[in-house]
């Protein structure tokens, strides 16, 4: 049977899970609900998975690893078939943005025609490794023969990934593995599990061998199964910096591979030589849009003491003529929150602001006209780096302005802080900019802006996370090392790279 949601997009087996190469029943009866932040309305209940699920996920994987032909292609072989679901994905883009309006609320503005990513991630992979063996030969530094340096699969993925951006987040993860010639276990967020079907369809259409991809959504109970799982050797996750100790502690215990991508509190650091109106523009956006539901949104704006007025007048005023509202409504800047636990978690923040005696430039409640959905305004608050709205992720559009007495005092300000995901510093001169970036603790710095580009590595310092996606960083996230020592090179060898 199919059903369609809100009219924006259809599933043609919504009761099944995809699960070695077949659609089947679920094992359990618990049912998952998925709300419209926009009317607060629950659109889909679709099944939970339970821990048989996950066992026959698993097993379906470890088969496909084990004996199946992905792991034993080519990298070209792989890549090609990368390109194929690539274009696949491609064509189905419409369908993937109304999955995320609808199942969190992104607005269109963001979701719509140049907001969808994952089909650019498997065409960067699919070319990454055409034409590539991933055997480097080496002289042996002792006698003759030689080395050879080769990467291999890390095996069976557990791929956990969140609510913010699903299809897209959820493709960081499985395009790299998938390229590294893993299997692949996808355990969506509760919240937002809709894109996993739409992910499966597309893998049937691509031919993709049975059991190389796997999804069973679940809460917190399924996924330490999936992640303490004795067949799984791998969990790449994304998320909050509590579920990725959690995960890690998990994962320490049995020697598991695993990359986290986790939260952060991210500097903004403004220097004294650049004007509001150049920086304004290119800072607004990275804290408010999706709902500033971002890991990596700039939510510490430091400038300079001097300056603090107007740069808060200005960055007040840029906020102000933000529209917030309908998500499917093409003029609005940014939706409601994903959800009413989210929500309420923003509003705790705002209360605790006020407790700790931050001011409010702009901002701090609910938009007036929207009193259904779960809708924040853009906030600006001013207070001290000591406080905890500018030490804790507050996960929604809200930044605290923190003000700084000169380069050095800016660098310790935006070090200061347990995250090192992201950040900026803006300033017009390139050289004392490029200085500042390199001494901020983070994994991610840009000048004047804010650049998230699939062929670079992503990830954080500190407790913003462990290892790295995108670029070939991300890929070898999902090999493991071995030396192969070899009296001569083998004749069928003909190493690329």
């Amino acid at each position: 049977m199919t059903e369609t949601y809100l009219g924006l997009f259809t599933l043609a087996r919504p009761d099944h899970f995809f699960i070695g190469g077949r659609w089947v029943a679920p094992k359990g009866d618990k049912r998952l609900e998925v709300v419209y932040p926009a009317t607060e309305k629950v659109i889909a209940t679709p099944p939970e998975a339970s821990t048989d699920d996950v066992d026959s996920a698993v097993s379906a994987a470890r088969d496909a690893f084990d004996n199946g032909p992905w792991a034993r292609m080519t990298y070209t072989e792989r890549g090609h078939k990368l390109l194929e679901i690539s274009e696949i994905l491609k064509r189905r883009a419409g369908d993937f943005t109304n999955s995320w309006l609808a199942e969190m609320g992104c607005a269109v503005s963001l979701a719509g025609p140049g907001g969808f990513s994952p089909y650019s991630l498997f065409a960067y992979y699919g070319n990454l490794i055409l034409n590539r063996t991933f055997e480097d030969v080496r002289p042996q530094s002792r006698g003759g023969g030689i080395g050879l340096v080769v990467k291999e699969a890390v095996g069976v993925v557990g791929a956990i990934t969140p609510w913010n951006a699903p299809a897209s987040l959820s493709c960081k993860c499985i395009a790299p593995a998938l390229a590294a010639g893993c299997s692949v276990i996808l355990k969506p967020a509760p919240e937002t599990p809709l894109f996993a079907w739409q992910l499966a369809e597309c893998f049937e259409e691509a031919g993709l061998p049975p059991g190389v991809f796997n999804f069973v959504p679940a809460g917190r109970e399924v996924s330490e199964h999936l992640v303490t799982h004795v067949g799984v050797d791998k969990i790449a996750f994304i998320g909050s910096a509590a579920a990725g100790r959690r995960i890690a502690s998990l994962c320490g215990a049995r020697m598991k591979r695993v990359s986290l991508e986790l939260g952060g509190k991210s500097p903004a650091v403004i220097l004294d030589d650049i004007a509001p109106e150049v920086v304004v523009p290119r800072l607004i956006p990275h804290f408010t849009k999706n709902a500033g539901q971002m890991c990596a949104g700039l939510t510490r704006i430091i400038v300079p003491e001097h300056r603090k007025d107007e740069f808060a007048g200005a960055i007040a005023a840029g906020l102000e003529v933000l529209k917030v509202g309908d998500p499917l409504d093409p003029q609005v800047d940014f939706g409601p929150l994903a959800m009413k636990r989210q929500y309420d978690s923003v509003m705790d923040y705002m209360a605790i602001g006020r407790i700790e005696g931050a001011s409010f430039v702009t901002g701090g409640g609910r938009p007036r006209a929207l009193s259904v959905g779960y809708y924040v305004e853009p906030t600006l608050m001013a207070g001290t780096n000591d406080m905890r709205v500018a030490r804790e992720e507050i996960f929604g559009p809200v930044a605290i302005l923190l003000t700084h007495k000169g380069d050095e005092d800016a660098i310790q300000i935006a070090n200061d802080t347990e995250y090192g995901l992201n950040g900026a510093v803006y300033s017009e001169d390139p050289d004392r900019a490029y200085r500042a970036m390199r001494r901020v603790r983070a994994g991610n710095m840009t000048h004047n802006d804010w650049v998230n580009d699939s062929a670079f590595p992503f990830g954080g310092f500190k407790q913003s996370g462990i290892g790295r996606d995108g670029g070939p960083e991300g890929l070898a996230m999902f090999q493991e090392t071995k030396t192969v020592f070899m009296n001569a090179v083998p004749p069928s060898l003909n190493p690329v790279s």
